[in-house]
């Protein structure tokens, strides 16, 4: 890729493999893999500071979870900035992901990281050495995951309703950063 497609970023890990105590020479086993493209890292200063990340289980003969970090343009369309294939959704795994994220595409001051809160991405997110600190940037959760959550647990979709509607008119009337930050790090 790097030789056809100039600025493309990749880090990839992989393990030697073994046989007992004995290494094979020239054998390794993959572990995880994170990429971007040039005109992700180019068109990502003119998003709005807002970084959305979701994970999706892989199916069929290759298992993992790919890990997928989007933007929003100035005309609310959804932007790809970065990728990743790893294991699964770990601490360990969202690390990699977030620290790569942050070291090649989005290097700016006072971004918002939204998340679904899955503890992992907390986790990973709260490390110091992720890049993503709480005095450069902000983590926030996901209005449809929340809402979701809540319809499994009080099957009530009128709430659902209620809840997402309620998302929506906050957001008209307060800051988007300043709402989610009120609400979730102080109830949560």
């Amino acid at each position: 890729m790097q030789t056809y497609l100039s600025g493309f970023v990749y880090k990839l890990k992989i393990s030697p493999i073994t046989n007992g105590e004995k290494v094979l020479e020239n054998q390794q086993h993959f572990r995880k893999v994170f990429w971007t493209f040039k005109p992700c890292i180019d068109g990502f200063p003119f998003c709005k500071p807002i970084v959305q990340v979701d994970g999706t289980f892989l199916y069929g003969r290759y298992r993992g979870t790919l890990l997928v970090a989007v933007a929003q343009d100035g005309r609310n369309n959804i932007f790809p900035i970065a990728f990743a294939i790893v294991e699964g959704e770990t601490t360990e795994a969202w690390f990699f992901f977030l620290k790569n994220l942050r070291t090649h595409v989005t290097p700016q001051q006072n971004l918002c990281l939204m998340t679904d809160r899955h503890n992992s991405i907390s986790a990973a997110f709260n490390r110091p050495s992720s890049g993503w600190t709480e005095g450069n940037c902000a983590q926030v959760f996901c209005i449809r995951h929340i809402a979701q959550n809540f319809t499994e647990r009080f099957k009530n979709t009128t709430l659902k309703k209620d809840l997402v509607n309620m998302g929506k008119l906050l957001h008209v009337n307060l800051s988007f950063s300043f709402f989610w930050l009120l609400i979730f790090h102080t109830h949560y």
